[in-house]
């Protein structure tokens, strides 16, 4: 059986990174509430008639001048973010992405509608020649279908061609004016060119795993639809150069013209690594490690290094942390010891498996140099002090395990940390104080220490194994969706009329018997949404799946969550654990001794819980 300190460790660091696979993925690289700069050296615009106004990209012409309307006629225009992104890379891994932004399509009412905008990925920056009308900005009757061109689009066309499904559209372009899919907008109420200067909200969401584009409309103020008014699989490595650029076209005709306005913009994007070091990328993101998890084990290498060469090493290499990317205050020792008034007993807030949390008040100067305003948190002065109660190696692996990664985490959900301390053989964390307390205190009435070792987020594989997988997280990750919908710890045995369950065990039973919905923590049965509460149960029921191989992949686990994605299907008795084929070849007995291993399954007949089995080589405990 593994050691509670393993145990712990899987509980809390590699869950963590699981928060940094699944919520972290993506990075915020272009906000624009507004356009204010005239001159933004961020953007770039293309086209004669391309201009930055009245705090909104203008594709095309901005005027309601009827004397200047020939100016209109047959225009183009573009503007792209100057910076280019990766999109994929040569492994397979396809960058996912989400898009905001809000557009208008002003016309005066004697008007004749024409042409659109469309959200656009290219290859450069650049505009074709003569692409006005209903080339959209995008191509031109030379170069329309050219697999050269590496563009795709989302338009917003307000003229119907022979192709298109009627004046007011959304389609999806590759390369081509010609959609590959597309959809109506008046069939949802939405018509894009009117004199009412209509405001329309519209999310671009590209899954990189399931090549899944999503597009979602709606009047600017009304929150963002379930359901996506346009959804098509695209394999973006198959039309996109690898480094493209994010912008936006526009056109006008003769006599079809509309004012092509883009009001707001906002890009997350995945960030993959553009170095030379392809054989780094391949074994690296090949097998899915993030950046945190690679700068947990150069700090596990550094650890192991200090061991041997003594404690007179031991300082100076703690003394190094502060050089970490983004690494918060280091503090001294005598600051904390001040805080929590020597730590006493009166401010304790909680003592876990780890060390014991105390609540603090800083006292600054701000004569110190050691000063930092990032230590300040929106409540005042106040902190929580962890101080490790383990001064042996083994507390330090675990201070340095928990320093490493806690510190790039920012997540509104997430308590901030404010700083450290090593000194004088003293290992402390400070975090922002939290007066509401902790999600356990909530559901437990517990201190944010927590229990550790708690075996219920501990994926079965990992006691027979000794090691932790993606697999493995998102077990660990099930836990947890499960103890937040239902109020309950995983560790804890649930009294039933026919015995105790788990909380795994139970869910899984009302799920069998289609009562799932009543695993609902009571505390929320008259504020909750039942499709949402049974499709996050279910997914809590898919992650804690006894065979890691069924578990769903992390870069779903969002999309199922959001409603996006399909819960994957949880069958109605839980499956029985089966030992890892790595694990059994290696454990094997040398007899020919067998021992059976029961699945259970649903009689077709009638119903009732009957056991399949199959013989595999023992294994020696």
């Amino acid at each position: 059986m593994l050691s509670r300190k393993f145990s712990i460790r899987i509980l809390v660091i590699l869950f963590i990174t699981l928060l940094l696979r699944t919520i972290a993925a993506k990075e915020r690289k272009i906000q624009y509430d507004e356009f204010i700069d005239r001159d933004d050296p961020k953007l770039v615009l293309l086209g004669n008639h391309s201009t930055i106004e009245s705090g909104a990209l203008q594709l095309t012409p901005d005027s309601k001048n009827v004397a200047m309307l020939d100016l209109f006629h047959d225009k183009s225009g573009r503007i792209f973010y100057k910076e280019s992104f990766r999109l994929w890379l040569e492994n397979g891994t396809v960058a996912s992405f989400n898009s905001y932004f809000v557009i208008n399509n002003f016309r005066e009412k004697d008007w004749t509608p024409g042409h659109g905008l469309a959200f656009l990925i290219a290859p450069n920056i650049s505009i074709p020649e003569n692409s006005y009308g209903q080339w959209l900005g995008l191509t031109n009757a030379a170069t329309d279908g050219s697999l050269d061109n590496q563009i795709v689009a989302i338009e917003f066309d307000t003229n119907r061609q022979p192709f298109d499904p009627n004046d007011s559209h959304v389609g999806l372009d590759i390369n081509s004016v010609i959609s590959k899919a597309n959809a109506s907008l008046t069939d949802v109420n939405i018509i894009l060119s009117t004199e009412e200067e209509a405001k329309y909200s519209v999310w671009v969401d590209y899954n990189g795993t399931s090549k899944l584009m999503e597009v979602f409309m709606v009047k600017e103020g009304e929150d963002k639809p379930s359901n996506p008014i346009l959804s098509s699989t695209i394999d973006l490595k198959q039309f996109l150069k690898q480094d493209s650029y994010f912008g936006f076209s526009g056109s006008t005709g003769n006599p079809d013209i509309q004012l092509n306005c883009v009001l707001k913009w906002s890009l997350d994007i995945d960030i993959l690594p553009r170095g030379q070091h392809k054989k780094w990328l391949k074994i690296g993101l090949g097998v899915g490690v993030p950046v945190a998890t690679l700068l947990l084990a150069a700090i596990a290498i550094v650890v192991y290094r200090r061991r041997r060469k003594g404690s007179d090493e031991e300082a100076d290499q703690f003394g190094k942390l502060k050089w970490l990317p983004g690494m918060p205050r280091e503090f001294k020792y005598k600051e904390l010891k001040k805080a929590t008034n020597n730590f006493d007993e009166s401010l304790k807030l909680g003592e876990g498996g780890f060390g014991i949390v105390y609540k603090g008040q800083l006292q600054f100067n701000e004569n110190n140099n050691n000063n930092n305003n990032s230590s300040r948190n929106a409540g005042g002065n106040e902190v929580a002090v962890k101080k490790f109660s383990r001064d042996s190696i083994k507390s330090k692996d675990d201070f340095l395990a928990e320093l490493a990664i806690i510190h790039r985490l920012r997540h509104r959900n997430l308590v901030r940390l404010v700083g450290w301390c090593y000194e004088k053989g003293k290992l402390l964390l400070v975090y922002d104080f939290m007066p509401n307390g902790s999600l356990d205190r909530h559901l437990y009435e517990l201190g944010m220490a927590g229990v550790p070792g708690t075996m219920g987020y501990v994926a079965p594989e990992c006691f027979h194994t000794g090691s932790a997988t993606p697999e493995s997280d998102v077990f660990g990750f099930g836990a947890v969706v499960l103890e937040v919908v239902c109020g309950r710890s995983p560790g804890i045995k649930i009294q039933h009329q026919d015995g105790l369950y788990t909380l795994v065990d139970w869910v899984w039973m009302l799920h069998r018997e289609g009562r799932i919905i009543e695993a609902v923590d009571e505390r929320l049965r008259n504020d909750f949404v039942v499709d949402e509460a049974k499709r996050l149960l279910l997914l809590g029921l898919a992650c804690s799946h006894p065979i890691a191989g069924e578990r769903p992949k992390t870069q779903d686990i969002v999309q199922i969550m959001n409603g996006t994605f399909p819960v994957p299907h949880v069958p109605p008795f839980k499956p029985v654990f089966q030992w890892p084929s790595g694990v059994s070849a290696a454990f094997s007995s040398t007899d020919n001794s067998h021992s059976s291993f029961a699945m259970s399954s649903q009689d077709s007949a009638g119903g009732r819980s009957v056991a399949t089995t199959s013989k595999r080589n023992s294994i020696r405990p």
